[in-house]
């Protein structure tokens, strides 16, 4: 039947006419466009300039300011070039890093645009675009078509694919209900009489007459809250505190400093002498570049306290392992996402296509002796009773096989017919006549089939066919009395309780036309169906909770079908684990959501809504959140989420409104993704403490520096090196570390944890306080004969490179918390091939740097003195290990 028979057969005086021109422009006038309003959104240049407000720029812009100013003193105007070249590359960087398209919403409009619909208004049938729709029109819709607004079914009949908003396989049956006899909630899926923008019409034709459009839908509802900032992810949250604490140090200090620097000038170099420091005082002509002086070394300090090489560090580490990732099937859309998944603390997974495969299949099958075989055992047998199952299914479906594919029908009927398809046997041409099409009502579908086997073939739910089952075929295909009806039943009830859809293959007796013939049946079997747990979901909860992470199932299945679902994967392990269906969710207030919390593991018949408000309740609890999706209805839960996983095979907007995608669909790779997540945060760890250390050793050398007489030890430039060149080709070295189960073993960081942990303030603390008593002994030993022989700046030379080099050994320290510094580096031969690299680089700055890097060569002997005096940072942090392995402190980062 066609749109155009189903009007013909409504009686005229019941056939709505439809909206007159004036009653659509009434209409759009009071509840707008069947569009969905874009928010305006931050720009590029925008977050550039903003990014100007983190406090490690804010500390170089002083520098910059303060340096811009004495510039014409010193008549150096290196380091201001550098200094704004660290702030511009700095910024550039972080700006990339956290700036990312809209396109969730955009790739959402683009979706929405191009459906074309039919309505019927007072001037007849017209196709128009889905955003001249207006609240009242009458929507024509038949198999195949996208509904295009929210609305309700007034005539005809529809099986409706919601999956992509509701997220289960499931088509939904739509029929016109009168509103005082359903009584419905309002935007229900289960709802007969609703139907909703965005969902997909399988079969049947029908009307409906619109309610909601553009914003109001509940499409449009999704597409208004991906449009919402979410908040910052748990790195910058933990690197905005670092930085001002390193702001705060590096003010500190550069005050010393200049204290310092003043003192040493005034009073040590005229002696304690009153007298003599008061005439100074009192002069400008001395004290004005004396306090230019000050503050250009307050600015090589504060300059030397700023890590400038982090923010590339991290976006280094973050892109080299996004490229690994890559290879294990994920694909990373937002840098900062791959460490937000090592720091997950709870998982909020979609079931339908994530844990699932999100296509309903037959897995198993019981013939009529009880006798259980898999879906595998089945389509290897060649015997006559699969010949006789074959046929039962392929003749008496409403689905058809194209290219073994199956088309048409409902997911079941798909499903049955696509298992068929691989038996072996039957017959090729038998001639069909179908007697009863399936139904709501009847549970059930008959037809005969001739012209090779004369038969009544019947399939349909259990209840109705299994009590007047008398015969079953055996292997042989030959009829026999059925003796295990007992043993069938209890099969039938396993199936059930593992939440599996049950249908019953049986032949009728000849002339069998109608549900009340139906008697002496011959069973065939039991087919069961289920949208099924994917084969590599088990091991990767498993390794999800072994990492920690609570990992709860939203569902829009039953209590008793998720409970069951959810035992088998493992998630339900305890009396105390609770199962929540999204009715008790409503009465919940979000006090007492977050209370219990931490005991939930599955949320059955859940709505889009529920996953968005979890995710706010986790947060605002203050853990770091996941959430797995595939379907529209996903992506504002997946957006709003501190991590958004979205499956390969699932929508578009799904993907867009995601930070990861996991390409194969497999619930381990989000295993692999935290583990990646965690490895990254320790390459981080290690670099900070690789750097932190660096940074606070120049600025204890040049606090120092001036009391013992020996101004400017490091110089601006210098120090922008080790920072910006240095530090970046260090986190390249760092970011190659390979990820390590044993990292699956620890418990998740909390969103609140400093990003410097005990053990790094030992490591940082212990290793910066040798370098610095190392190069001031250095500075003022007469031990070493290029101090006495030598040139003032051969001396600095010298010093420079032995900093430098004890930056080099330095990096062997943290890169690990074992005793032997070379630990799993077979896994990570770049280090060395990198480290390796920046040597070579010093030894050319070291020996041509010239008058910008204020360095000369020095000879082979002084050199190998200042390379073996560098070394001794590694025994002592060898020793520091051992202290470490016998006291309370954490062992590893």
């Amino acid at each position: 039947m066609n749109l155009a028979k189903l009007q013909e057969e409504t009686p005229r005086h019941q056939m709505p006419s439809g909206l007159t021109e004036d009653e659509v422009k009434f209409s759009r006038e009071k509840h707008g466009r069947n569009c969905i309003t874009q928010k305006k959104r931050q720009g590029f240049w925008r977050s550039f300039i903003a990014s100007f407000g983190d406090p490690v720029i804010k500390i170089l812009l002083a520098a910059l300011a303060v340096n811009v100013l004495f510039i014409a003193q010193h008549a150096n105007w290196f380091e201001s070039v550098g200094i704004a070249l660290a702030i511009l590359l700095a910024t550039l960087v972080s700006t990339l890093s956290e700036y990312g398209s809209e396109s969730a919403f955009e790739k959402l409009q683009e979706e929405a645009s191009k459906i074309q619909c039919r309505v019927q208004r007072a001037s007849g049938l017209q196709e128009i675009p889905v955003d001249e729709i207006v609240v009242g029109d009458l929507i024509l819709l038949q198999a195949g078509d996208r509904v295009p607004a929210d609305g309700r079914m007034s005539q005809g009949q529809l099986e409706v694919d919601q999956s992509a908003l509701n997220g289960e396989s499931k088509e939904a049956k739509k029929r016109p209900v009168p509103l005082g006899i359903h009584d419905p909630v309002e935007n229900s899926f289960l709802n007969p009489a609703l139907v909703f923008s965005g969902t997909v019409v399988c079969a049947g034709e029908g009307i409906m007459e619109v309610t909601h459009v553009g914003d109001h839908t509940f499409y449009g509802h999704i597409g208004t809250e991906i449009q919402e900032e979410t908040r910052e992810s748990p790195l910058r949250h933990r690197l905005n505190g670092l930085a001002a604490d390193i702001g705060k140090f590096g003010y500190i200090a550069a005050t010393i400093s200049v204290l310092a620097y003043l003192f040493n000038s005034i009073v040590i170099d005229n002696g304690f002498d009153l007298a003599r420091i008061n005439d100074m005082l009192s002069s400008w002509h001395f004290m004005l570049p004396l306090l230019i002086q000050a503050c250009t070394l307050g600015v090589t300090v504060v300059v030397m306290a700023v890590p400038e090489g982090l923010p590339m560090m991290i976006t280094v580490v973050l892109s080299a392992n996004m490229r690994r990732m890559l290879k294990d099937h994920v694909l990373v859309r937002k840098l900062i996402g791959i460490e937000t998944a090592g720091s997950l603390n709870i998982l909020f997974s979609d079931k339908t296509g994530t844990l699932t495969s999100g296509k309903l299949e037959v897995v198993q099958f019981a013939d009529g002796t009880g006798r259980l075989r898999s879906r595998e055992q089945l389509t290897r047998q060649s015997t006559a009773l699969c010949g006789i199952l074959k046929d039962s299914i392929q003749y008496n479906c409403a689905a058809a096989l194209e290219k073994q594919r199956a088309i048409g029908g409902n997911a079941t009927d798909r499903a049955v017919m696509e298992f068929a398809g691989q038996l072996s046997g039957g017959h090729d041409h038998l001639e069909k006549f179908t007697l009863l099409p399936f139904s709501s009502q009847d549970k059930m579908m008959i037809t005969a089939v001739s012209k090779g086997w004369n038969a009544i073939l019947v399939k349909g739910a259990p209840e109705k066919i299994l009590p007047h089952c008398t015969h079953y075929y055996d292997e042989t295909g030959e009829a026999c009395v059925f003796t295990s009806r007992f043993a069938v039943e209890r099969m039938l009830k396993d199936f059930t309780e593992k939440a599996m859809r049950v249908i019953v293959i049986a032949v009728a007796p000849p002339k069998t036309h109608t549900p009340a013939q139906l008697k002496d049946l011959t069973l065939v079997g039991l087919l069961a169906i289920r949208d099924d747990i994917r084969p590599q979901t088990l091991s990767g909860v498993a390794q999800v909770q072994r990492a920690g992470v609570q990992t709860v199932m939203i569902t829009g299945d039953s209590a008793a079908t998720a409970t069951a679902i959810a035992k088998e994967l493992g998630l339900i392990q305890s009396p105390a684990h609770l199962v929540i269906t999204s009715d008790q969710l409503k009465t919940m207030s979000d006090e007492k959501l977050t209370e219990i919390l931490p005991d939930i593991r599955v949320i059955a018949r859940a709505l889009p809504s529920d996953k968005s408000r979890l995710v706010r309740v986790a947060q605002g609890r203050g853990f770091v959140v996941g959430m797995t999706g595939d379907g529209v209805n996903d992506a504002p839960a997946l957006k709003l989420a501190d991590i958004g996983f979205s499956m390969g095979s699932g929508t578009e907007v799904a993907k867009e409104a995601s930070d990861i995608v996991i390409m194969d669909n497999r619930f381990d790779s989000i295993a692999k993704a935290i583990c990646y997540g965690r490895t990254i945060f320790k390459s981080i760890r290690k670099f900070i403490i690789y750097q932190m250390s660096t940074c606070f050793c120049a600025v204890g050398v040049t606090i120092i520096g001036p009391l013992i007489n020996v101004d400017f030890p490091i110089t601006v430039i210098q120090m922008l090196w080790i920072n910006m060149v240095m530090d970046t080709l260090s986190g390249l070295a760092f970011s190659g570390e390979k990820a390590r189960q044993e990292y699956m073993d620890e418990a998740p960081k909390s969103r609140s944890e400093a990003i410097i942990n005990p053990y790094m303030k030992n490591q940082i603390a212990v290793s910066s306080i040798y370098a610095i008593i190392l190069c001031l002994a250095f500075l003022k030993s007469s031990y070493f004969s290029m101090m006495d022989s030598q040139s003032h700046l051969y001396s600095l030379t010298a010093f420079f490179a032995l900093f430098m080099f004890c930056t080099i050994f330095r990096s062997f320290n943290a890169r690990t918390h074992n005793f032997n510094i070379f630990s799993g580096i077979c896994s990570n031969l770049s280090f060395l091939w990198i480290m390796g690299l920046i040597t070579l680089a010093q030894m050319v700055i070291l020996y041509y740097g010239g008058s910008i890097f204020r360095t000369i060569p020095l000879s082979l002997k002084d050199l190998i003195t200042v390379v073996l005096l560098a070394f001794t940072v590694i025994p002592v942090d060898l020793l520091r290990k051992y202290c470490i392995r016998h006291s309370k402190y954490p062992q590893s980062t």
